[in-house]
């Protein structure tokens, strides 16, 4: 009895141990397995190919710019001296140098006012030389710039142009005091007396400088026959060779006076024949 009790604890012993040492080896397995399959889906991961990226390469785009041409350009003036009222001629030419041809475009001329370039005449070269013209007010530079496509913008260097006082200029400033009433003694802006006139319009058109008095008048000036009179001459009528009274011829047996005490500056009729002419302008 006590026999079969110590044989079935020990085989209990062996079962215990047996079942443990089992359990050990299936442990020690599924570790290693575990082990074994986290490195091989380690390495796996680190052993992956990244499928290659196909680039497309992009095509360049190059803009050419086609290069202008520059154009010779000429110009010459009839005359670099001119009177009031008068116009200035200017001759241009644009040549292309690679065909000798005319160049096609636009050209101006121009004058510097206040520091800057502006436009008095503008014409198109096509076929030949072109002719520009102005009236230009006072002495001034001018110069011809072109313009076309496909060229580049070219001018010639600036030339001075001389403008003269002239019959016409002391014509033009004496109608425009035309109302202005008459005053003995004053000469302008605003009111004047026969030499005042005379006096103010002559020193603002032209520079020149006349005495206040009619009879003092007749003494200045280049003399000229009544026949040969032209606008803008002085008049001055005389008692005797007393010059009582002065004006400006403008044409046609007309004169610009301030006859006057209650009467304006205006065109009036030469009434007598006894007065000088003397041309102060040429």
């Amino acid at each position: 009895m006590h026999e079969y009790r110590a044989r079935h604890r020990q085989a209990r012993r062996r079962t215990v141990v047996g079942s443990g040492t089992a359990a050990l080896s299936l442990g020690l397995c599924l570790s290693a397995g575990q082990l074994m399959a986290g490195s091989a889906a380690s390495a796996a991961a680190t052993t992956t190919e990244v499928a290659p990226t196909t680039v497309t390469p992009v095509a360049a785009t190059t803009t050419v710019a086609t290069a202008k041409v520059t154009p010779k350009l000429t110009a010459k003036a009839a005359s670099k001296s001119i009177k009031w009222g008068s116009a200035v001629k200017v001759t241009a030419k644009v040549i292309d140098p690679k065909t000798g041809k005319v160049a096609k475009g636009t050209v101006r001329l121009q004058t510097l006012s206040s520091g800057k370039w502006k436009t008095l005449a503008t014409k198109t070269s096509s076929s030949g030389a072109v002719t520009l013209s102005a009236k230009p007010k006072t002495t001034a530079y001018v110069r011809t710039i072109f313009t076309g496509t496909g060229y580049n913008q070219v001018s010639t260097d600036k030339v001075k142009i001389t403008v003269k006082a002239s019959g016409a200029k002391i014509l033009a400033e004496a109608k425009k005091h035309k109302g202005a009433l008459y005053k003995y003694g004053s000469s302008g802006p605003k009111r004047f007396d026969c030499s005042g006139f005379t006096k103010y319009v002559y020193k603002k058109a032209a520079g020149k400088s006349l005495p206040h008095k009619a009879n003092s008048q007749q003494n200045y000036g280049k003399k000229v026959a009544k026949s040969n009179k032209k606008v803008g001459d002085l008049i001055v009528f005389r008692n005797g060779s007393y010059g009582y009274h002065a004006g400006i011829y403008a044409g046609n047996g007309y004169m610009y006076d301030s006859p006057h005490s209650g009467a304006r500056v205006g065109k009036h009729k030469i009434w007598s024949s006894n007065y000088v002419v003397r041309r102060l302008v040429a």
